[in-house]
């Protein structure tokens, strides 16, 4: 669907639900969302989350993990693991 078709159906729907102020606010709180989540490179979905979760669990599991040593900086970790 082209960006002129998909803004014709959009005005279509929000022509069929704009006597409802109920679903007036539900369609405006969820458009604030996602323009909040375009605004915001940092967000990753939940799936991108938990698949990083798992990625790390994994390394952990094969032993691809730095440790801190008792008395040792968080630089020093990292400049002994090469990071």
């Amino acid at each position: 669907m082209t960006a002129i078709q998909l803004n014709s159906e959009l005005f279509f729907t929000l022509g069929k639900i704009s006597s409802d102020e109920g679903l007036m606010k539900k369609l405006l709180k969820y458009a604030k969302k996602l323009a909040a989540t375009k605004e915001d490179e940092t967000l990753v979905s939940k799936e991108e989350f938990m698949a990083s979760i798992e990625r790390g669990e994994e390394e952990y599991r094969q032993g691809k993990c730095v440790r801190l040593q008792p008395g040792e900086s968080v630089s020093e970790m990292l400049r002994r693991s090469g990071l």
